[in-house]
């Protein structure tokens, strides 16, 4: 099981709530709690917050697919708009 530890901040993005509300959880919650060494107080996720976790990136990765997706149909579809038509290249044709 990967340790996944968070700032204040972060896990209440997570969780939809602010910064102090997620301190509260953490302690409600007796979660491991460490300050490191850049100043911040971290707190390790539980296996219910974790999975929320994992959930959050997959939802983002899968996002992002589909942004690229995006891109590259238009990308397509411009590229078809700029292509010479064959109309044009088949001079003397009737």
């Amino acid at each position: 099981m990967p340790q996944i530890w968070m700032t204040y901040d972060e896990l209440g993005a997570l969780c939809g709530c602010g910064a102090m509300e997620a301190r509260d959880r953490a302690i409600g919650l007796s979660l491991d709690r460490r300050k490191s060494r850049d100043g911040a107080t971290r707190v390790k996720l539980d296996l219910a917050l974790t999975v929320r976790f994992f959930a959050s990136v997959r939802e983002a990765n899968f996002d992002l697919d589909c942004a690229i997706e995006a891109l590259h149909n238009t990308h397509r579809q411009m590229a078809e708009l700029l292509a010479p038509s064959e109309l044009h290249n088949r001079r003397g044709v009737a």
